[in-house]
């Protein structure tokens, strides 16, 4: 049976939007190891929470939004403020 599981888009949504305790990431503020390509400055050492997380079709759904609406979007989906508005790209 194939491999159905989706490709990283390489938006940074991801890792932005949600919180990221282990890091001690608010909701909606970048992750520091998030770097300007929007990919992660640690992938080899990342927590197990960014190491599981799986693209979906919400993230599917992102893509066809322009870059500075995704994570505004992402937030409204699942219900979420962010903890400092004023730093969403």
């Amino acid at each position: 049976m194939p491999d159905r599981r989706l490709s990283c888009f390489r938006c940074g949504t991801c890792c932005i939007a949600p919180d990221i305790s282990t890091l001690g990431k608010p909701i909606g503020v970048p992750c520091i190891h998030l770097r300007e390509d929007h990919l992660c400055g640690i992938y080899a050492e990342r927590p197990p929470v960014c190491r599981d997380y799986q693209p979906d079709e919400i993230c599917v759904a992102l893509q066809q939004l322009p870059e500075q609406k995704r994570v505004g979007s992402y937030l409204e989906v699942f219900g979420l403020t962010a903890e400092n508005p004023s730093r969403l790209p």
